[in-house]
């Protein structure tokens, strides 16, 4: 009930809670504690009225990280966190939106902006900081932004430590890791070069990398182009230092996808750029094979915020923030199904894949493999679709599904992410578990035989 209802100063009662050990209390219920000991005025003993000291209860609701749903239902709840808390930077602002937007400003890819790419932001995400920290959430939930990641490519791999240092091993007959040579490294080595920019983000693809860093500016690596070297003269030449894309300095950055044919960028403000493979509209635009410019994917995603990309061969998909949840648009080859609409056919624009309504599944993950393609859903079921072969779909058969599928074989398991290569998907669970299926080659799923098809657990 609206504590305004009793004309009274809305206020939080102190039981005398006897003291614990701090691990068996949470962070919530130790700020808490701390407020209500400081309760003062006209009040019963052991009371602290919210009215009285509002950037308390300020610095409870940012120190906790409150997720942005819980603060739009305290709003909802109770006047004392929708009225104007008369703070900077803008008094008119209410407890719950200040605590969002002092959440926000914890975040990389927000702090960099001006105010008024701010209030642009804020209205482009629907004129709320609360709408906004949902965004910059989604967003670190798919990308692993600002947190270490492994990207395994074709034939090299990138390691992103925590405090945005590269290293690289693998393959580098065209320079793609990145240390000046095109010798191969057995062994983790960092990039010296980078040594005072910190890398947030990273893309591996076939004889290329991408390394996008927390000022929003991309850094090329490998082939030199953006797509494959199919194309004749392109790619004829290697860059073996990292080398600033000099197209993409207007636009902030946060994630790559190479795939093939084409690669891909996403905006800090949720836009989808893409070079190459544009010929004859195929990616929502039109232009030249060797095109290193960047174009705007037209289409249903022009005003439609995104939070992550994921590219696989000639086919792209986007996971996006819309009013009503999350949902999963694709785009390009659709051989396979990989679309997920429900047929073989190309789209030369943006597609909404209706599929995950019909689960009432709303997807945090997305990842693209080669021919098909997986999801994670916010309660932690797994969907996957396209060509199956060798099981790499976790159905139990090699089937081609066209629309999006439950993978029952892990209706016991609440999965956080999903990867994807050629004809394999892995799958980390809650708890930290690692699940594998697909093709079982040279021991590729981690598995101590070949075992195509089979949903297995190997780690830990």
């Amino acid at each position: 009930m609206d504590a305004e209802a009793s004309g009274a100063s809305p206020s939080i009662p102190f039981h005398n809670i006897t003291d614990q050990p701090l691990s068996l209390i949470t962070p919530l219920q130790q700020s808490l504690q701390r407020c209500q000991r400081l309760g003062f005025g006209n009040v019963h003993p052991g009371e602290f009225p919210l009215a009285t000291k509002p950037s308390i209860v300020l610095h409870v609701l940012t120190s906790c990280d409150m997720d942005p749903e819980d603060l739009a239902h305290l709003e909802a709840t109770c006047k004392f966190f929708r009225q104007p808390a008369n703070f900077l930077p803008d008094f008119e602002l209410s407890i719950s939106e200040l605590a969002a937007l002092d959440m926000c400003q914890k975040r990389a890819v927000f702090k960099p902006m001006t105010i008024e790419d701010r209030e642009m932001f804020k209205q482009r995400c629907g004129g709320s900081w609360k709408l906004v920290l949902r965004y910059l959430l989604a967003g670190e939930t798919c990308c692993r932004r600002e947190k270490s990641q492994a990207i395994a490519g074709p034939g090299h791999s990138i390691a992103v430590t925590a405090s945005g240092a590269v290293y690289t091993f693998g393959a580098n007959s065209s320079g793609q890791l990145g240390h000046g040579n095109q010798e191969e490294e057995w062994r983790p080595r960092i990039i010296k070069s980078l040594e005072g920019i910190r890398i947030i983000q990273a893309a591996a693809g076939s004889g290329c990398t991408m390394l996008i860093s927390d000022a929003g500016r991309v850094y090329a690596l490998g082939k030199d182009s953006f797509g494959e070297a199919e194309f004749g003269a392109q790619g004829s030449k290697v860059i073996s230092k990292p080398q600033l894309v000099e197209s993409l300095k207007g636009i902030y950055v946060v994630q790559a996808a190479i795939g093939n044919f084409f690669t891909a960028v996403l905006s800090r403000e949720g836009k989808v750029y893409t070079f190459s493979w544009g010929n004859d509209a195929k990616l929502g635009h039109q232009t030249e094979p060797n095109d290193v410019e960047p174009h705007l994917l037209r289409g249903a995603l022009e005003n439609t915020l995104v939070v992550q990309i994921a590219a696989g061969y000639c086919y792209l998909l986007a996971l996006a923030c819309e009013p009503s949840g999350m949902s999963v648009y694709s785009v390009g080859c659709g051989l396979g199904g990989k679309l997920g609409h429900g047929s073989r056919t190309d789209e030369r624009y943006p597609r909404l894949i209706e599929q995950f309504q019909a689960l009432n599944l709303q997807p945090m993950v997305v990842a693209a493999g080669a021919w098909h393609a997986a999801v994670v859903g916010r309660d932690g079921r797994v969907c996957t679709w396209g060509w199956g072969r060798y099981g790499c779909l976790g159905h139990g058969n090699e089937d081609c599904e066209s629309v999006p599928k439950v993978v029952e074989a892990l209706s016991k398991v609440k999965a956080v992410y999903v990867a994807t290569g050629d004809y394999t998907t892995f799958v980390l669970s809650e708890e930290g578990d690692v699940y594998s299926f697909g093709c079982g080659e040279s021991a590729s799923l981690g598995h101590a035989r070949n075992i195509d098809g089979q949903v297995c657990h190997i780690f830990p």
